[in-house]
């Protein structure tokens, strides 16, 4: 898996089947060189956002793709998983209307998911 874009969907796959709510993807390619896609979503609480993270993880390794970084695992509030061109948030809810990524990364293209 070398397309940064089935990586994005791979980790919206995984946020899904992890029962995360409000997926998106977002294309930022042309906005940023940070990255190309976050993937963000909601937990609803910080057991469940470190499942979330820890699931991706766990899929992202049986695919040979390590993650790069990870922050925000000591409070579980809003987790960002660097996979170099794919960037996962994973929020808590109040974190995420907090930071509200949709509306700062709001120029950026919304990918459809499922």
């Amino acid at each position: 898996m070398d397309n940064p874009l089935e990586i994005a969907q791979c980790i919206a796959d995984v946020m899904e089947d992890k029962k995360a709510e409000d997926i998106v993807i977002l294309e930022i390619k042309d906005l940023t060189v940070i990255a190309d896609y976050f993937v963000i979503c909601t937990g609803k609480n910080a057991t469940h956002v470190s499942s979330i993270c820890d699931s991706i993880q766990e899929k992202m390794e049986e695919n040979g793709i390590k993650v790069g970084h990870i922050e925000g695992l000591r409070s579980n509030n809003w987790i960002l998983m660097d996979y170099g061109s794919v960037v996962a948030h994973i929020f808590s809810p109040a974190d995420r209307g907090f930071y509200n990524l949709d509306r700062i990364w709001a120029d950026a293209k919304r990918l459809s998911y499922k």
